[in-house]
């Protein structure tokens, strides 16, 4: 049943960001109601947390139910290279010794239906299965929804502000043509889960792992779930995977790119697939505006950068936070203007910028460990990254170096491919 009154906030979309924003944004007194087209739990990948969510899902008081669970903690990250040696551990709590340090893998569902009970507890008027058709405008200003729920009937509900958390299937980036894709990263994926594969033990035993292919056209990600399940995927760009091949069979797309990882074979060796091959194309990407009169953009709805550092759950929460500061501040001040919802907009983005710049650095061949031997005083900063601390200018003292390290390396690759002198 929907409430008699209007809320103040309409969030669209009960995933990490639209459960974040509403909750902290309900916390504050204001009415909010989030319309879910899924029923929950629902499958969803994107498994692999970062510490900085911890800063997150305090304020959201998940940290207790967290700690609560059986889902595996995850202490560092580590990498292999395509022949297939293992780097240095790069150890969270090492850098930062603080709780924040340790975090988890998860299995999406259950992390998911967590956040969204945390949301109605917190007073969020939630509704599953239903669907958003529209969001209403009058001029340029978002005021309500046009939804349907699983009685078929239709309705409008109108608001103060409207978020869109509808992820990469957002209402308002399409409607304004706002997706740009990221013309670097045209990359894809395809993943499944063994039962069996092997993990490691005691402080290495949450560890992601990823695994780089021979001639590094790909990586995979290697991630230890509870009840024995890893969840194993390739990402490597589009073409390669699915068009300049012989088969679009998603198996054998896969263990061709098995064949060629020697670090992840023996852990595999003697695991069981449990579940089927899944895959997802040319997926990062970016909204020109992060927010309108009247509306705002967060988690996938604005944006989605590539998985090799594990940030999905950490820019969903963190901009879902940013976010519902802003809303609660314009609802305070009667200013729900572009403005005002999007002030938080320039230092999110300038994180995620930093981000993408490790991952491009790392398909054009970024050495972690020659990095560090080179500048061992800042392997602290390069696992600040890691760790998701990404919204700080301090972390950019690696950017020069990174510069100079690229350098030699297209030098090297030059003098490699040049003709002999005579």
């Amino acid at each position: 049943m929907i409430q008699s009154a209007n809320p103040h906030v309409i969030v669209i979309g009960g995933g990490p960001s639209g459960t974040t924003t509403a909750t902290l944004i309900a916390k504050q007194g204001y009415r909010v109601q989030l319309f879910e087209r899924e029923k929950f739990p629902r499958y969803h990948i994107g498994e692999s947390l970062i510490p900085e969510t911890f800063w997150v899902l305090d304020k959201l008081d998940m940290l207790p139910k967290m700690r609560d669970t059986r889902f595996v903690k995850k202490h560092s990250v580590q990498f292999v290279t395509e022949k297939g040696k293992l780097s240095e551990p790069f150890y969270f709590y090492d850098n930062k010794p603080h709780e924040c340090s340790q975090t988890w893998q998860v299995y999406r569902q259950e992390f998911d239906q967590m956040m969204l009970d945390n949301a109605r507890e917190h007073g969020v008027d939630v509704h599953e299965e239903t669907r958003v058709l529209d969001v209403l405008f009058e001029g340029k200003k978002a005021v309500g929804v046009k939804i349907v729920g699983k009685d078929g009937v239709e309705r409008e509900v109108r608001a103060d502000v409207v978020v869109d958390a509808a992820g990469q299937s957002c209402i308002i980036q399409d409607r304004f043509g706002l997706r740009e894709w990221d013309p670097v990263l045209k990359k894809a994926a395809v993943w499944t889960y063994w039962k069996g594969a092997y993990r490691d033990v005691g402080r290495d035993e949450g560890a992601t792992i990823v695994m780089q292919t021979q001639g590094k056209q790909g990586w995979f990600w290697y991630i230890p779930l509870h009840d024995d399940v890893l969840s194993v995927g390739v990402v490597a760009p589009y073409d390669y995977l699915f068009v300049n091949r012989e088969t679009k069979d998603l198996e054998k797309i896969y263990f061709e790119e098995v064949a060629k990882c020697p670090g992840l074979q023996p852990r595999i060796a003697n695991a069981e697939r449990i579940q089927p091959f899944r895959a997802a194309k040319e997926y990062s990407y970016r909204s020109k505006e992060v927010a309108g009169d009247g509306w705002v953009l967060v988690g996938d709805a604005f944006g989605f950068l590539d998985p090799l550092y594990s940030s999905g759950v950490l820019l969903a929460l963190k901009s879902g936070a940013l976010a519902a500061d802003a809303v609660c501040n314009g609802l305070k001040s009667g200013d729900t203007s572009a403005a005002t919802l999007g002030a938080w907009g320039p230092d999110f983005m300038a994180g995620m910028d930093r981000m993408r710049r490790l991952v491009c650095e790392f398909y054009d061949g970024f050495s972690f460990g020659r990095f560090v031997k080179r500048n061992p005083h800042l392997k602290g900063h390069l696992t600040d990254l890691l760790i998701g601390d990404l919204f700080t200018d301090k972390v950019d003292d690696v950017i020069a170096p990174m510069n100079e390290l690229r350098a030699e390396m297209e030098a090297a690759a030059a003098a490699a491919t040049a003709p002999p002198s005579e």
